[in-house]
This record gives C-alpha cells, sequence and structure tokens, in this order.
C-alpha cells in the first residue's frame, strides 16, 4: 500500500497555502523541546540516521523546528499532525546540520524534505501525509501507534450538534 502512495500526486501550491493558512495556534512545546530533539547531532551516518528514526513513534525531518517551520512543506506537516493532535514527536531541523540532510535523504532514498517515519517506518514527504490525511489512511496509522487521531473526537463533538 505504501509503495502505491508514495507515487501518489504532487502537493498543489494552492493546497500547500491553504494548510499554512491554518497555522493558528503553535504547536505544543512537547515537539520542540528536549535534548537534541531537533537536531541531528552532527552525523548522517546509517547508523545515527537508523537512531533518530527509530527514537520516537513519530519522527519528521523539516526545515526548521514546529515551533517555526522554515518551509511551506514543512509548516504543512506540523499542521497536519496539529490537526490530528498529535504533538509528541521527534523533530529534527536538517537546516542545522548538513551531514544529516543528506544523511536522510540517503537513508530513504527520498531526495525532498520534510521526510515523515511512523515506528521507524519511512511514510513519506508533505504530499505523502497530506493525502493520507485526506483518504483517512493517517487516522488509521496513528491508531497502529496507540494515538488516537483528534479529528475522531471532532466528528463525535460534530454528530452530538
Amino acid at each position: 500500500m505504501r509503495a502505491a502512495v508514495r507515487t501518489g500526486w504532487r502537493i498543489g501550491a494552492a493546497a500547500a497555502a491553504a494548510l499554512r493558512g491554518r497555522a493558528g495556534r503553535p504547536l505544543s512545546q512537547a515537539a520542540g523541546e528536549g535534548g537534541g530533539a531537533e537536531s541531528g547531532g552532527g552525523s548522517g551516518s546509517r547508523e545515527a540516521v537508523e537512531r533518530l528514526v527509530r527514537e520516537h513513534p513519530v519522527v519528521v525531518f523539516m526545515k526548521g523546528s514546529p515551533a517555526q517551520p522554515l518551509c511551506g512543506f514543512s509548516n504543512a506537516v506540523v499542521q497536519i499532525l496539529r490537526l490530528h493532535g498529535v504533538e509528541d514527536y521527534r523533530a529534527h531541523d536538517v537546516l542545522q546540520d548538513p551531514d544529516l540532510r543528506q544523511g536522510i535523504k540517503d537513508y530513504s532514498n527520498w531526495p525532498t524534505i520534510p521526510q515523515v517515519y511512523l515506528n521507524g517506518e519511512f511514510v513519506g514527504g508533505c504530499d505523502i501525509l497530506l493525502q493520507m490525511h485526506q483518504n483517512g489512511d493517517l487516522v488509521e496509522e496513528l491508531k497502529k501507534l496507540g494515538i488516537r487521531s483528534a479529528l475522531l473526537d471532532a466528528e463525535k463533538d460534530q454528530e452530538k450538534k
């Protein structure tokens, strides 16, 4: 399934702009703090990248931090995670470490940043995460990690009204 999703469509400028427009409030500091949570430690070796990918159930390699994304695609990933209520994840700023920036691309064989990993498995970039959000697959993938999507609660609230 993931291979089919990876070959999916690219995000359009309008969709990226719409996601940027939903920025609203900043994410909890949980995603942007914690000893080295945003820095790769200077090593882009396969072993170092493997450790980072497996350090937490949700890991994002991005430009900037969740509190201050430095590109529209990184911001879109942060906002998608926020919509689902995912605030406890590890974010690594590849702009702070050129070795990590290249190392993660080599590790995943994926040429662009951001990159999202769920339970150590490469999911894809902004376009793939957006597609998973739109078709409901992200809710299911988060459920496998023991994370209940906030969108499910929002749906229940709508049904009560």
